[in-house]
């Protein structure tokens, strides 16, 4: 079965303006990206942007773009228009890959698209990976998931879970501690592939009380009752940019050669 990939790529950015056009090692960092996605087995690949600037950048190196709304509350909403722009089928899979992610493996694309197919009841799929260090599980700018045995996700969240209620202190948090042994902590991978069809059901449903306070919009779709597949990464992925300090160690190790990590 096809699928198709999604790059969301925002011209404005608090700490980046104009990050998508960044150059690395000569050419502007959604072109990596897009040239990863196109690696990987998806029939199609898309650019969705509102800006006319990343429409003419891309449109030059042989990309499809289709221009958003700039009024979109939420990533998944940009994805929604995308898909129903292109009128793709209820269970046609559709992944989302960040814009900000040059050295995304092309496999990490296949899987999320893959484990959609071998879990026909999970109408989102998504990856993580394991977590070896206290420090990363107790800071709330790592997100934590926990899944069951088939893999669907029970939770994610900022705060380190599942508590180790007789292993940690109170304060663990401020405290050097070890992680308890026979407990796997997974941080979550921000890559998703959504069936068709839960895009046009999630634009329906109002943020949910624990995404507004976690600040994690995947957790609308759990409220709502839509299953969440989480599989570990067959590799891991190279960081993504968010700050003038990644760009420059990513431009380091490219301009290096340096690709998949």
């Amino acid at each position: 079965m096809s699928f198709t990939v999604v790059i969301p790529a925002r011209y404005a950015s608090s700490r980046l303006p104009g990050k998508p056009l960044a150059p690395i090692a000569g050419k502007p960092m959604i072109q990596h990206v897009w040239d990863r996605a196109n690696e990987s087995r998806a029939s199609r690949v898309v650019i969705a942007t509102d800006d006319a600037r990343i429409e003419e950048v891309c449109r030059s190196f042989g990309a499809e773009v289709i221009m958003t709304s700039p009024n979109h509350p939420s990533g998944t909403d940009r994805l929604e228009e995308v898909a129903r722009t292109l009128a793709l089928d209820p269970d046609h899979r559709v992944v989302n890959v960040q814009g900000d992610e040059p050295l995304i493996p092309p496999q990490l694309i296949d899987q999320v698209a893959d484990n959609l197919e071998h879990y026909p009841e999970a109408a989102i799929s998504t990856l993580c990976e394991r977590l070896h260090d206290a420090r990363q599980v107790f800071n709330p700018n790592v997100v934590k998931v926990v899944f069951d045995a088939r893999g669907m996700a029970h939770y994610f969240s900022r705060a380190p879970i599942p508590w180790a209620r007789d292993f940690w202190p109170s304060d663990a948090a401020a405290q050097d501690v070890d992680l308890p042994d026979g407990i796997g902590y997974f941080r979550h991978i921000g890559i998703y592939g959504y069936r068709a069809s839960v895009l046009s059901e999630f634009v329906t449903w109002l943020p949910a009380p624990t995404e507004r306070v976690e600040s994690l919009e995947q957790l609308r779709a759990l409220y709502n009752g839509a299953l969440i597949h989480v599989d570990v990464a067959e590799r891991p992925p190279a960081p993504g940019v968010d700050t003038e300090e990644d760009l420059a160690r990513l431009r380091a190790l490219m301009e290096k050669g340096g690709r998949y990590v």
